[in-house]
């Protein structure tokens, strides 16, 4: 097709239909391409193995590059579990305490790889032999923080990393929000251990709460700061969490007919 086709096919303005055209002819974008797809697989909107769930949110990822166990994308039931990347003494065990039942119950457990809270949920899946997904920032070459480089090598091989960006492509500050909207999409809920008052974990409980999803907090001991972000969502209308039947028993009243919907 020729940019003027293109530009008219898919009422594009010809300056952006020219920018296309030009770069779908782009050798070096070609090989790049061939490469990534030799060592990554990539799954598009509208393959069959791209994730039903995610496709109800309204800005989906047309494009996610992952590595690992790609049916992972589609299992039922998933959580989301997040919080603050300083997080207390005390948030290892509200996770083991929370999360462990849940991952021994077969539920995926979905989070962003970063440092604090994420870091634990992710390695207590892979503890206890469960399945976890991990939704980065940037491109699998550019791994950050760096010191998760080894625990990005076993979700690699046990688990599931995706990314909405190309594998040669460096985290910047503005990814994190957005790949938030897809550890929330990707999920049936969201599960917040830990969050400071003003924390960037409250980014992907909008984004949670604006899909439709169900939004869980862990209380806490109003002493330490850590556990204000929780105590304000609770206030705010998110679900207080002391025990796993909590989630447990939301996914049976509506988790299972909402995945079933989507399907």
């Amino acid at each position: 097709m020729s940019s003027p086709q293109i530009s008219n096919l898919f009422s594009l303005p010809p300056d952006n239909a020219s920018l296309f055209y030009s770069e779908i002819h782009n050798t070096k974008i070609q090989m790049q391409i061939t490469n990534d797809n030799a060592r990554y697989s990539i799954v598009t909107i509208v393959d069959d193995s791209y994730p039903p769930m995610l496709k109800t949110i309204k800005d989906p990822p047309l494009v996610l590059y992952a590595v690992g166990k790609l049916s992972l994308l589609t299992q039922t039931p998933s959580l989301s579990v997040i919080g603050t990347r300083n997080p207390s003494p005390e948030a290892m065990r509200k996770i083991e305490l929370l999360v462990k039942p849940l991952i021994l119950n077969d539920w995926l457990i979905i989070s962003g790889m970063a440092k604090g809270i994420d870091s634990y949920a992710h390695t207590i899946a892979l503890g206890n032999i469960g399945n976890t997904i991990a939704v980065l920032g940037g491109g699998f070459h550019h791994i950050y923080p760096k010191q998760n480089t080894p625990l990005f090598k076993r979700i690699s091989e046990k688990g599931l990393v995706i990314s909405e960006y190309p594998p040669d492509t460096p985290p910047k500050k503005y990814h994190f929000p957005e790949r938030n909207r897809i550890i929330s999409g990707l999920s049936f809920g969201t599960l917040v251990i830990e969050a400071k008052e003003r924390s960037g974990t409250l980014i992907t409980v909008d984004q949670a709460l604006d899909q439709g999803r169900e939004v869980y907090a862990v209380p806490g001991s109003p002493l330490i700061p850590q556990t204000r972000g929780c105590h304000k969502m609770i206030q705010e209308g998110a679900k207080l969490v002391f025990n796993p039947l909590d989630i447990m028993e939301d996914w049976e009243a509506i988790g299972i007919h909402l995945a079933q919907t989507e399907k």
